[in-house]
């Protein structure tokens, strides 16, 4: 039976990927200078894909689609790495950032409001869309809320879930911002951890510096991205007043000093420039280790290796409209340019023939 399913699904995937229709591609503007570092450039493919509002994150899930972050039309869209529209979620208000557990499951970051002693309030959330049971159909995929849970955390309508990320095992960190960071041993700024060994669900991430403006500090997190690796390492960007806001955490995992964060890179790195980017809003891993950067007040992107040695690096206000994602996948580099609406597709000139 479970083998008669899994056709079924397969049929039925690609049955809605040659049925259904590409989003508009809409006037192509004038090619910027895109800019490198070594050899090797990115090269603009077309037509770009668009259709969004205010689109915030993106993906290429674990499944192998991509999930965009809709956020001024309150949707996920979900899509295949050929442009086609496979479906929406069932509405989310605002969502801001996504991410795709082992199991399949979508994790998004977006709001929700409710009428409290007669006043509507408006609280940030962390829902989970569970796609196995809908067979990965996701306009039938049910949505769930899993933050805020706490009457305390009713009481801060303040706080902001802005980043979610999930590891090799399935655990998960949720990145949290507020006001409240002095004189307390749970400040807003803080990398929340659900479903790992040791902690207990929504517990704060130790050591991790709520408002410090130098290394391992959580000050206004804009993303978290782990590795496709069984380890713990994770690189975050920040868009807080920090001297370093693209940072490579590596993971202590035994020892003393185990379940720490330490830097992975000497501030002489390429990465590790002071002032080298200005509001960095997400961050992509590849299969080498390579890491990618939206910069939305930049209207660039940057690739550095494992190193922090910059590689390449593009775009510019004639390409880019405030980048607020970037995603890798099979050779083929996505950005989301949120200020333009739409996804951008760059290929390496050495794939050209």
């Amino acid at each position: 039976m479970k083998k008669i399913n899994i056709v079924l699904l397969f049929l039925a995937v690609i049955v809605v990927v040659n049925c259904t229709d590409k989003f508009d591609p809409e006037i192509s503007a004038p090619a910027a200078d895109i800019g490198n570092i070594n050899d090797t450039v990115y090269i603009e493919q077309k037509p770009y894909w668009s259709g969004f509002n205010n689109p915030q994150d993106m993906i290429i899930g674990k499944d192998g689609f991509i999930y965009v972050c809709d956020t001024d039309n309150d949707r996920v869209v979900m899509m295949d790495v050929a442009g086609h529209v496979l479906g929406f979620t069932k509405p989310i208000k605002h969502p801001i950032a996504i991410e795709q557990d082992h199991r399949k499951d979508l994790f998004v970051c977006a709001k929700f409001d409710t009428l409290i002693d007669n006043s509507n309030i408006t609280y940030s959330a962390v829902y989970q869309i569970e796609m196995y049971p809908a067979n990965h159909i996701i306009s039938e995929a049910n949505i769930f809320r899993l933050l805020p849970k706490t009457s305390f955390d009713y009481s801060r309508p303040d706080r902001e879930y802005k980043a979610v990320t999930v590891f090799h095992d399935n655990s998960i960190y949720v990145a949290r911002t507020g006001s409240v960071n002095s004189g307390t041993s749970d400040p807003d700024n803080s990398i929340r951890v659900f479903r790992r060994d040791g902690y207990k669900d929504g517990d704060r991430l130790a050591f991790i510096e709520p408002i410090g403006s130098g290394l391992v500090s959580a000050n206004n997190i804009s993303s978290l991205t782990s590795f496709n690796s069984r380890s713990y390492d994770m690189v975050i960007s920040l868009v807080g007043k920090n001297s370093f806001k693209v940072q490579w955490l590596n993971y202590i995992d035994s020892g003393i000093e185990a379940g720490k964060y330490y830097s992975g890179l000497g501030v002489s790195s390429d990465m590790m420039t002071i002032g080298k980017f200005g509001n960095p809003e997400d961050v992509c891993i590849d299969n080498s280790n390579n890491v990618y950067i939206a910069d939305a007040e930049k209207d660039s992107v940057y690739k550095f290796n494992s190193f922090g040695d910059e590689l390449q690096s593009f775009g510019g206000s004639d390409l880019f409209n405030k980048p607020h994602a970037v995603a890798h996948f099979d050779r083929t580099l996505y950005v989301l340019d949120t200020g333009n609406d739409r996804i951008i597709r760059f290929i390496l000139s050495t794939e050209i023939d």
